[in-house]
């Protein structure tokens, strides 16, 4: 089994950085959120004056033998007709990373789709998609693993390239409903309460992924671990993305965590190491049905809620700006004592 070395965030400068923030020339507790995010990226990082440092998002593609029963209403080959739109740099998440300053990074993790040494992309292809796990396992173990190892390796080598603040995205057609599986069978949830739209099935599209979705889950009984779900029903890009997680959290980088799927996959990597979730800030929280149920499960508190359901890492590229000002208040916004301000009567 893959081991990660994921330490609880030290709680040894909090005070030290609770009293920095409390210092600063405001009232106590006025910069509400941004100041818990101060506080956490500081523990982090360990750091008084902590630094956010070529910020990157990686999106993972890969496709589900599942989308071949129609519980999306956009065809396959949409998804390496976006991953072409990514390398372009036409996209929202290209947009919106081109605006705050953030690398996006591409991964094949298991399109279908030859892309032959296409530059600008990461070949981590583990298949040409998933199989139909309406049928039998998505993937087998090993294939879980193989991908989780390559999410791994693909953060280790963006930290070393100096990066330690880190989001992933993804894009697949049928990614939604191996994202609401998941958290039906870790959360403990009825699958009629994960399943949504997606990219925008209609009513009796809803009822037909629900139905094609329970059916799955009785065709193909799981042994309640992590591991078995992931193979079972994920996808190749929300299989690296658990490791991707994992990595980064032994790495003691900060997390960005995007919407429904992107969280699947990271609810995944904390049933395997709970010590992940200390190092994540939720972006938002997705207009996709589920994710708020699942956001509380994992007790996150997240920065925005925009309405937003797109995906490809996008909430996490919208919300960095709040990310970087928490940092940067703390470094930069002066003390009662160095502004000569008179404090509160103690």
């Amino acid at each position: 089994m893959l081991k990660f070395d994921i330490k609880p965030v030290s709680a040894e400068m909090q005070e030290a950085l609770q009293q920095k923030i409390d210092m600063k020339t405001k009232p106590l507790g006025a910069l509400g959120q941004l100041e818990k995010l101060a506080l956490q990226v500081g523990s982090i990082q360990q750091k008084l004056n902590p630094t956010l440092n070529k910020p990157t998002i990686v999106v993972f593609a890969g496709d589900h033998g599942v989308a071949a029963d129609g519980v999306s209403p956009y065809p396959q080959e949409v998804t390496f007709q976006m991953v072409m739109n990514f390398i372009a740099g036409g996209a929202a998440i290209n947009v919106f990373g081109r605006q705050n300053g953030m690398d996006i990074k591409v991964v094949d993790a298991g399109v279908n789709f030859d892309f032959s040494g296409q530059p600008g992309l990461i070949d981590a292809k583990i298949a040409n998609g998933t199989k139909n796990y309406l049928n039998e396992p998505a993937m087998t173990e090993q294939q879980c693993r193989n991908a989780m190892s390559k999410g791994a390796e693909i953060v280790k080598t963006i930290h070393q390239e100096g990066c330690n603040v880190i989001g992933f995205g993804e894009m697949g057609i049928g990614n939604t409903s191996s994202a609401s599986i998941l958290m039906s069978l870790l959360c403990q949830i009825p699958i009629e309460e994960c399943v949504g739209r997606g990219a925008g099935v209609d009513d009796a599209g809803l009822q037909k992924k629900k139905d094609i979705l329970k059916q799955a889950i009785a065709n193909n009984p799981v042994d309640g671990s992590p591991l078995s779900a992931l193979s079972t029903f994920g996808g190749f890009e929300i299989a690296m993305m658990c490791g991707a997680y994992l990595q980064a959290a032994s790495l003691k980088m900060v997390i960005m965590v995007d919407g429904f799927i992107t969280t699947a996959a990271l609810l995944a990597a904390a049933k395997l190491a709970p010590n992940v979730l200390e190092y994540c800030v939720f972006s938002h929280v997705s207009d996709e049905s589920g994710h708020g149920q699942l956001l509380k499960h994992l007790q996150a508190e997240p920065l925005l809620s925009m309405h937003m359901r797109l995906g490809e890492g996008s909430g996490t590229a919208v919300a960095y700006p709040i990310l970087q000002a928490a940092v940067n208040f703390l470094a930069e916004m002066a003390s009662f004592e160095s502004a000569g301000v008179s404090n509160k009567d103690s």
